[in-house]
């Protein structure tokens, strides 16, 4: 009876090696992806219908809205009206003149403000001294109102393009420096330690160790401030009016505004609504997934 009732290691398969395939094993089978492309179907079905229906939700609900008559039709246009509206723009040859107008403004105060605003976010994350003086300043400034600095920038550099880029300067750099400390401040001190070990210090450990490390951080650094640089354009464009500056969005908005044409300011705000999608969608988007999928945490599908 002894001799039936007892198993051998290998029967039982409870060695070190085996434990470590059994783990490897189950490693591989997680991070296996499927091979193949997406199927259309899928793919309208996953990605495009939502959003396709909650616009054909909004429509509809707008359009709703405009028959109970629940205000006047000079406060609540119809989306009908708002298309002739696009129509009329786009047979002026004017619509896109008006998307080009912000968006080259925008993209341009953007990369100023990146090229500015990443030096400093690493000064303020790396040196102790920096942060606890300009730490507090850039906090500040980030919860001003991009507004705010409209008639001061006006008052200093008059009604010209150097004034909107001021604006989008002042109210992006210090989204961007903030998203960059953020994401420095949560890298594993480890990394640190084994980018000295390997010699990687100074300006090679900034580019090859911390940098790579704060990615996410300082990517949400990013989205933001492009966020606050599209409001901070937004707000010079709708208060600073001049025409050597042309016609953006926000004055394309204020126009409306003057003129009493709620198809035009809705028409504005329909696109200032669209540029801020496209963006995020062609740019920021991509990013992050590429981002996330490089650390593991997002499986292709």
């Amino acid at each position: 009876m002894a001799s039936a009732e007892t198993t051998t290691p290998a029967s039982r398969d409870v060695s070190p090696r085996g434990d470590l395939a059994g783990v490897e094993a189950g490693l591989d089978a997680l991070e296996t992806v499927p091979a193949g492309r997406t199927p259309v179907s899928r793919t309208l079905v996953e990605k495009v219908l939502p959003p396709v229906t909650a616009v054909v939700l909004v429509l509809a609900v707008w359009q709703i809205l405009v028959w109970a008559k629940v205000t006047d039709d000079y406060k609540l246009p119809s989306p009908s009206a708002v298309w002739d509206e696009v129509a009329d723009a786009w047979a002026r040859g004017t619509l896109l003149g008006y998307i080009w107008t912000s968006v080259s403004r925008g993209l341009l105060g953007f990369l100023l403000a990146l090229v500015i605003g990443t030096p400093l976010g690493l000064l303020v994350a790396r040196v102790k001294f920096v942060r606890a003086a300009i730490g507090p300043v850039l906090s500040g400034l980030q919860s001003l109102p991009s507004v705010a600095w409209v008639p001061p920038a006006v008052i200093w550099l008059g009604l010209n393009d150097s004034m909107m880029y001021a604006v989008i300067l002042l109210g992006a750099v210090p989204s961007i420096a903030n998203g960059l400390v953020s994401g420095v401040d949560q890298v594993p001190p480890l990394f640190l330690r084994a980018g000295r070990t390997l010699g990687a210090t100074g300006l090679r450990g900034t580019w090859h160790v911390v940098m790579p490390a704060a990615l996410p951080g300082y990517l949400a650094g990013l989205k933001q401030g492009w966020a606050f640089s599209w409001r901070s354009l937004m707000a010079a464009e709708i208060i600073a009016s001049s025409p050597d500056l042309g016609v953006g969005l926000g004055q394309l908005l204020e126009n409306g505004r003057t003129v009493g044409s709620m198809p035009m300011v809705f028409l504005a705000i329909f696109l200032i609504l669209v540029v801020g999608i496209a963006i995020d969608l062609l740019i920021f988007s991509p990013l992050e997934r590429r981002v996330l999928r490089g650390r593991g945490l997002l499986v292709k599908s």
